[in-house]
């Protein structure tokens, strides 16, 4: 195997490493580990045996439907994520978080979806926000995917104002930038 090849390799293995963590509790029970995979991709707190979007209760029966499972899964994995003291503990602090990719072209932002070419190097936002801070542009939110949780981790940033068409060859240049989508 050639030796540029094993980052690419490691990093497809990525999400494979969450699972085995979660594997730990769940291995044996692989519908309620969906469970916990779509809570914990989702953002979504575990709390006295209930599920919370932040402070609005998430009925079992919704979270079956977007797991694919049958609604006595989820409770049971809730009940598993509460008997254990690392998955509590992890579970009770999610918080979700607002995605303004989708609303920035109707509040007149714009977004930049940026592909790593390894989402592990560091310094991939500091470059790009650097960039768009010297054209004097503010940042609404920039947003990273976990590449633990995401098999293809992207970093989204949402500025205030359009970027300049002269910017985007500079954001492309920088360092783990595979290539940029324009929202």
């Amino acid at each position: 195997m050639h030796i540029l090849a094993i980052p690419l390799l490691v990093a497809s293995f990525i999400p494979l490493i969450m699972w085995l963590i979660l594997s730990k509790y769940f291995g044996r029970y692989p519908s309620q580990g969906k469970v916990a995979r779509l809570l914990l991709s989702h953002g979504l707190r575990v709390k006295e045996g209930k599920v919370y979007c932040d402070e609005i209760e998430v009925a079992d029966m919704a979270i079956a439907r977007a797991a694919q499972v049958d609604r006595r899964i989820v409770r049971a994995a809730v009940q598993t994520i509460e008997a254990e003291d690392e998955l509590r503990e992890v579970y009770s602090a999610l918080h979700a978080t607002a995605m303004l990719r989708d609303v920035a072209p109707v509040m007149g932002w714009s977004c930049i979806e940026v592909v790593p070419t390894d989402a592990h190097v560091p310094g991939i936002l500091a470059e790009i926000a650097s960039i768009i801070a010297e054209a004097g542009i503010n940042i609404r939110q920039a947003l990273v995917d976990d590449p633990m949780l995401m098999e293809e981790p992207r970093l989204y940033v949402i500025t205030e104002s359009a970027v300049p068409s002269e910017l985007i060859p500079r954001i492309k240049k920088c360092r783990g930038v595979r290539s940029l989508i324009l929202h």
